[in-house]
């Protein structure tokens, strides 16, 4: 699903109505008829409900959304934050439409009559002040109403944006969540999500982005940003070919672990298969093999030489031995419980001057390639790093809080100037492909920040990229997405405190299920 800016977003509906023939007052009345569908089944026991509407189209859904509230039985009133002369167009014309009584606000004074205060103290109020259309800051009479808004009991769920937010920022501000941005605790959107639906975090509560009508052909984006979908990965998850075998979905090969992180191989060997694969081996230092091989009885395991500090060695590429394990996989991953040692680093920069993947680095693969990231290059062949922010700061000889100030224009440049594919990890990782062009996921939860989720989110890229050699990117993204899934999944059944990495692998197939279901659904979904 592609992200869009605010000025793009108002593109797409006038090339909805002036191209596709789709009048501008049906979308206004399906972009009503969708918070209330999200309404009745969200907040069903809600009966006093109160719209707040401004003077633009943000207020003309308001105005459809308090007729059809009233119209399902509720008890609404609309606060109307200017003068009815003011309207104009569609919203002048839903608002002759409204069936319910309006309170008008056109100032501070009004504001404090009790006639309005009073519209505050009721069991759900919905925002429709201003929408993404809108560049803060906000003032007057509508910033003293979303002071009011946010001192309010009521739950609130915003129609198209929080009001006050900027629509196009990827990085939160100073103020948000302020008295100058409305609280939100839950936000419906239309169409296509604007990069401030992805990237701040607006509301503890979902954000839907519902169809109202506007053609795949209308929305076009310049932003090189999408957001990850279930209808997106759809064609992963297609059942298999009833004459498939094991050979047909790819060998996995997971170089890693060490004397004391033998479970961080193990565990990316696993997750390859569970993400189906139709072969996983563990090349492993010798020491550790026999705990590799206690993991799962399906992984398959080799012996590599082993430095004095349990960590494999270079003596790992005599007689051809490495050479061999890696001819005829799909995929080779190198990271996972490596651990750093001078020697092992080296074996790492070797591996990847010396095969031609796909590659997926992980860990302390990536910081084999601190203060020499001139050696890290895809050179025409798939290489993928999986950094957390503070490899990634590592890799780029920063700071973890520079990182996470740019994590997208960071990834991205690295991507294109070393030609490789960027996952930088955490909340909404990013998916980067050499072009810049982007994929944001929004599954995933805070539980996940727990050791060892990270080599499962690496078994599940070798696995997917194993299966689809053809769609590497598209194949990495998918893995990401079913990996935050797995941990929504696993959050649901243990809670968020509980959670550990190796449950990840037990609610993986729930993730493919719920996959399946939802890309069938019209609306999406980002967060809980």
């Amino acid at each position: 699903m592609k992200i869009v800016s605010a000025a793009e977003m108002r593109e797409i509906d006038r090339v909805t109505s002036s191209c596709f023939g789709v009048p501008s007052l049906t979308l206004m009345e399906n972009a009503g008829t969708a918070v209330v569908a999200f309404v009745l089944e969200r907040y069903k026991s809600a009966q006093r409900i109160t719209v707040l509407c401004g003077k633009g189209n943000n207020g003309g859904d308001g105005f459809v959304i308090a007729r059809k509230l009233h119209e399902a039985g509720k008890s609404v009133q609309v606060l109307l934050l200017a003068d009815p002369v003011q309207l104009m167009g569609d919203a002048a014309e839903m608002f002759r439409r409204l069936p319910v009584p309006v309170v008008k606000a056109l100032s501070s004074a009004d504001l404090h009559q009790e006639s309005v205060q009073k519209q505050f103290d009721c069991d759900l109020l919905v925002d429709a002040i201003l929408g993404t259309g809108f560049q803060p800051p906000v003032a007057g009479v509508y910033a003293e109403a979303i002071a009011r808004l946010n001192e309010s009991h009521a739950p609130v769920v915003a129609v198209d944006i929080p009001s006050g937010t900027d629509a196009d920022a990827i990085i939160a501000v100073v103020g948000a969540g302020s008295d100058s941005v409305a609280r939100a605790d839950a936000v419906v959107t239309f169409t296509a999500p604007r990069p401030a639906h992805v990237f701040l975090n607006m509301t503890q509560g979902p954000t839907m982005i519902a169809p109202i009508g506007s053609p795949e052909d209308a929305i076009a984006s310049d932003l090189k940003l999408n957001l990850t979908t279930a209808r997106d990965i759809a064609d992963f998850l297609a059942p298999r070919p009833a004459d498939a075998n094991k050979g047909s979905f790819g060998h996995v090969l997971i170089v890693g672990g060490s004397v004391g992180k033998a479970g961080a191989a193990a565990m990316a060997g696993i997750a390859a298969l569970r993400a189906g694969a139709g072969l996983a081996t563990v090349a492993t230092p010798h020491s550790v093999l026999p705990t590799v091989a206690g993991f799962a009885p399906e992984i398959m395991t080799e012996a590599l030489a082993q430095t004095n500090a349990g960590t494999i060695g270079m003596r790992s590429f005599e007689f051809g031995l490495l050479d061999s394990l890696v001819e005829g996989k799909r995929a080779i991953a190198i990271g996972p419980g490596m651990g750093r040692h001078l020697e092992t680093e080296e074996l790492v920069c070797t591996c990847v001057e010396r095969y031609r993947g796909p590659l997926i680095l992980d860990a302390d693969a990536i910081n084999a390639f601190r203060g020499c990231n001139e050696r890290l290059t895809g050179n025409g062949r798939f290489v993928i790093l999986t950094p957390h922010p503070g490899e990634m700061a590592r890799l780029l000889g920063t700071t973890v809080d520079d990182v996470q100030k740019d994590r997208l224009n960071l990834a991205r440049s690295f991507a294109q100037e070393h030609h490789v594919i960027v996952v930088l990890k955490g909340h909404r990782t990013l998916t980067v492909a050499p072009n810049g062009t982007t994929w944001v996921n929004p599954t995933g939860n805070p539980g996940m920040a727990t050791g060892g989720t990270g080599d499962i989110l690496t078994g599940i890229i070798s696995g997917f990229v194993a299966q689809n050699p053809e769609r590497v990117f598209e194949a990495v993204a998918t893995a990401v997405f079913l990996h935050g899934l797995a941990g929504d999944a696993a959050r649901d059944a243990v809670g968020e405190h509980s959670l550990i990495a190796t449950d990840l692998l037990g609610y993986l197939p729930e993730a493919f299920r719920r996959a399946r279901a939802d890309a069938k659904a019209a609306s999406v979904h980002v967060g809980s």
